[in-house]
């Protein structure tokens, strides 16, 4: 059958998430104040340079994992209580990272309960970012100027196409599709490569010049990015149906196994020379997008996606990739990258990292069961 996993990598997810609850259950026992970002010398940054504020969503979101793994009632009470901490960042005029932010924390408590009143800070979320809309309405812009498009923005676009489809508000719809379309059509190259940014006239909508933050240059292909948009096209053809976006999901997923090769792991950029240090956050965005993409093209189309994702997984399963057990370091996946051009999280943990290697694990086993 289609999701028949091989009991090799039900061992490897399984070993995942039990690692997870030592480390994730001793963190908020013993730091209730950490919130996961990214590591110094094994240890979760206490205070230190962000950037910008992304990543509260994703402890929760682990939590809300760890619960649905054990079925301990511990880490359900710890996933509500970073949600209700979490609450009043729907509204943040400041990031465009609202799905990071709510749907890995507040909509997964709304599926777990379905009482109504947990989905309203998610819908608030989607009709804040959707405010993001420029450049006649044609791209959501990122935190640094009403002139800037991150390929990011493909993994959060999802929670107003969600809040859209909610509530039946085609306005909210299509400034999400315009988004989507006009991601692909600039930051995707025709080999299915991404860039990092766009650079657009804020009032018209042109395109300008493609850029990069974290990337080695403006015209290469940063790995997480591409890993961003494998994943974040997939998720909106699931939402939207709109074969543009599966065709654009496929292609980002097929450059991205294409350039990785018999690798786990990909540098932090697929084209810069020399010595590059891994980022494993990238290979772990990409093994959850490639089984939701493998789900949303059905039995035997998804197949090979299905199969890379395993084996990217067993890979990470590993002593390289997986955490030993004990106090340090506090994270579950070495070796991610946050930013390394202003050298922040290089070859540490990292709080994305983590959450979606928790969630393509739990994943798997849940359909090793099924």
């Amino acid at each position: 059958m289609e999701k028949d996993v091989p009991p090799s990598v039900v061992e490897a997810c399984r070993a995942i998430l039990e690692r997870a609850v030592e480390k994730v259950g001793r963190l908020v026992r013993e730091a209730p104040e950490v919130w996961p970002f990214y590591t110094e010398g094994g240890r979760w940054i206490r205070g230190g340079e962000t950037w910008t504020e992304w990543c509260q969503g994703f402890l929760p979101g682990q939590l809300w994992i760890l619960h649905d793994f054990t079925g301990e009632a511990f880490f359900r009470e710890e996933a509500i209580g970073r949600c209700r901490a979490l609450e009043g960042r729907a509204g943040d005029p400041r990031v465009h990272d609202h799905g990071f932010l709510f749907r890995s924390s507040w909509l997964r408590w709304f599926e777990h309960d379905g009482d109504p009143a947990l989905e309203r800070p998610v819908l608030e979320a989607g009709r804040t970012l959707g405010g993001r809309a420029r450049g006649g309405g044609r791209y959501l812009c990122s935190f640094l100027g009403d002139h800037s498009l991150f390929i990011d923005i493909m993994m959060n676009v999802g929670v107003v196409l969600y809040t859209a489809n909610r509530r039946g508000d085609e306005n909210l719809r299509r400034t999400a599709m315009e988004h989507c379309r006009t991601t692909r059509r600039y930051l995707v190259r025709g080999d299915g490569s991404t860039l990092h940014e766009g650079i657009f006239d804020a009032v018209t909508g042109e395109f300008l010049k493609p850029s990069t933050q974290q990337g080695w240059r403006p015209d290469s292909c940063w790995a997480r990015g591409q890993a961003w948009a494998l994943h974040g096209f997939a998720d909106v053809y699931r939402l939207s149906g709109d074969p543009d976006m599966l065709s654009a999901a496929r292609a980002a997923a097929d450059y991205f196994l294409g350039v990785l090769g018999d690798r786990v792991v990909p540098p932090n950029d697929f084209d810069e020379p020399g010595e590059v240090p891994p980022d494993s956050s990238a290979a772990a965005i990409a093994a959850g997008g490639l089984l939701l993409l493998a789900d949303q093209l059905g039995p035997g189309g998804g197949r090979a996606y299905r199969e890379a994702a395993w084996r990217i997984l067993e890979g990470l399963a590993s002593p390289e990739w997986l955490a030993p057990p004990g106090p340090l370091p506090e994270g579950v996946l070495l070796h991610g990258i946050y930013h390394r051009r202003k050298g922040l999280g290089v070859g540490e943990c990292v709080a994305w990292g983590d959450y979606f290697f928790l969630d393509a694990a739990l994943r798997v086993l849940q359909e090793a069961e099924s």
